[in-house]
């Protein structure tokens, strides 16, 4: 009996022990939270998980697309940038990861950022011929211009905005103006987003520049027109982003590369069960446009929409966590 009562108080120690030093050795952590809804959600969801599932101490930083990821490749801090858009900065990304200061875990959004024309899914259903851009020039009727109905009408972005010098370039490339298609200033951010609003409301035809993963895309389901040719990354280089260019040629938006980055030194001392988390936590551009569609609704924060989506997507997310971290996540919402 002794002997037993031995065993298992050293059994339990042994497990105490073992928890402490995961928790331990995952310590301190910062999550660079960026200035935008989706790093928001996804920041504080990381902060949840890896607080309540594997003890960590984690705290959320306020960081920027720049200056995060140019600190993490020098300086090996912050600890965890969630949603990095690495497109923007590939030089810096590759002498930090050749200099061993940062690694890539996986990505959070696989689809990648995508820009492009869009169109209403009911429209893209009603008319199923109408796949790439140039099937959508075919028909200006489909897309009136609310001031001149006998034109078709393309809706742009805010002026200053990289997709709108590209979707200007577009709209001389594919010869959109022959095609009998006036280009749309929508003013701002709110003006695009109303336009999309009012169209989808009244079921009316809609084409125009927009982006994902977004919480209006999360709204109002669109489909991404295809461009009709692979994407040339000189050329797009040369003349689709540069706005004084006179002789763009069609091409292909490229899709925006999206990772998680680790800083070198945690990604050492926090364990193989959170880096398994890091590498597989991911969602589609779909589920996470519905996420913020709903954060949008509710006037919620980054905290709120974390907590609604762990309570609402139980069979997701514990796909990307150990059983026990999950029993501990779930006892904790």
């Amino acid at each position: 009996m002794n002997k037993f009562l031995a065993s298992t108080c050293l059994f339990l120690g042994t497990a105490a022990g073992s928890a402490m030093a995961q928790a331990a050795d995952c310590g301190d952590v910062t999550i660079a939270s960026m200035n935008w809804q989706s790093a928001e959600v996804i920041s504080n969801l990381d902060k949840i998980i890896l607080n309540e599932g594997y003890g960590c101490s984690a705290e959320i930083t306020i960081g920027d697309t720049v200056p995060t990821i140019t600190s993490m490749a020098e300086k090996g801090q912050p600890d965890i940038a969630p949603e990095a858009w690495i497109d923007l900065l590939p030089e810096v990304v590759k002498k930090g990861t050749e200099e061993g200061r940062i690694v890539q875990v996986g990505s959070p959004l696989p689809d990648g950022g995508v820009q492009g024309w869009w169109i209403p899914k009911y429209l893209a259903d009603a008319h199923p011929d109408i796949k790439t851009i140039q099937d959508a020039l075919k028909h200006p009727e489909l897309f009136p211009d609310p001031e001149d109905p006998s034109k078709g009408a393309i809706y742009n972005g805010p002026q200053g905005w990289g997709g709108t010098v590209v979707t200007a370039q577009f709209y001389k490339a594919f010869e959109a103006e022959k095609a009998g298609f006036t280009l749309v200033d929508t003013g701002s951010a709110a003006g695009l987003d109303g336009s999309i609003a009012k169209a989808y409301e009244r079921k009316e035809g809609w084409v125009g520049y927009y982006w994902a993963p977004t919480a209006l895309l999360g709204k109002y389901e669109m489909v991404k027109l295809d461009y009709g040719v692979p994407n040339d990354p000189a050329e797009w280089k040369r003349c689709n982003t540069v706005a004084d260019c006179n002789d763009p040629k069609p091409n292909a938006w490229p899709v925006d590369t999206i990772v998680t980055l680790v800083a070198k030194p945690f990604s050492e001392k926090a364990g193989p069960e959170v880096m398994d988390y890091l590498k597989k936590r991911s969602w589609s551009n779909q589920t996470l446009g519905q996420l913020m569609a709903w954060m949008t609704d509710n006037q919620a924060s980054g905290e709120d929409g974390a907590k609604h989506f762990l309570e609402e997507n139980k069979d997701l997310w514990k796909t990307w966590v150990s059983p026990e971290a999950a029993e501990k996540i779930e006892a904790a919402l």
